[in-house]
């Protein structure tokens, strides 16, 4: 299975005893607190699965950070996520790798380009994926609850 936690902006893949089989830091969403709608900035929390992975390489996207629409702008690939509610959710490459380590995306997981070839190789559709918040994440979303 996929971990990502949003604490230590940290991707894991582990095995079935619990062995760490690759590591990554990660970029996730701008805004704290649990996907609620699109376009909100923030990254969905809870348990998943791979549906797809997708080739991106000519996908295009304008993050709205001034560089206008960028061509291959997931990069090769993108592993999308079944999310209820949601569309459009996975984890992606970058076409800003000083993103890497920060809050910086509108929803997605964020990999430096060679974690995400390497993570390609070692996946497969219907791998669980699991998204835990970090702790001011909890506070938004106790505040949003309320």
């Amino acid at each position: 299975m996929i971990v990502i936690s949003k604490q230590d902006m940290q991707l894991t893949l582990i095995n079935y005893k619990g062995d760490t089989l690759f590591c990554a830091p990660i970029a996730a969403g701008k805004a704290y607190g649990n996907k609620q709608k699109q376009g909100d900035m923030r990254t969905s929390e809870g348990v998943f699965k791979v549906v797809d992975i997708q080739n991106a390489s000519k996908w295009t996207h304008d993050f709205h950070d001034g560089k206008g629409e960028i061509e291959g702008a997931y990069r090769k690939h993108f592993i999308r996520l079944k999310v209820p509610g949601h569309k459009g959710i996975g984890i992606h490459g970058t076409h800003a790798p000083e993103s890497i380590g920060s809050r910086a995306t509108e929803g997605c997981i964020q990999l430096n380009n060679d974690d995400l070839e390497r993570l390609v190789t070692l996946i497969y559709p219907l791998l669980t994926v699991v998204i835990t918040p970090s702790a001011t994440d909890e506070r938004v979303n106790l505040k949003n609850q309320k």
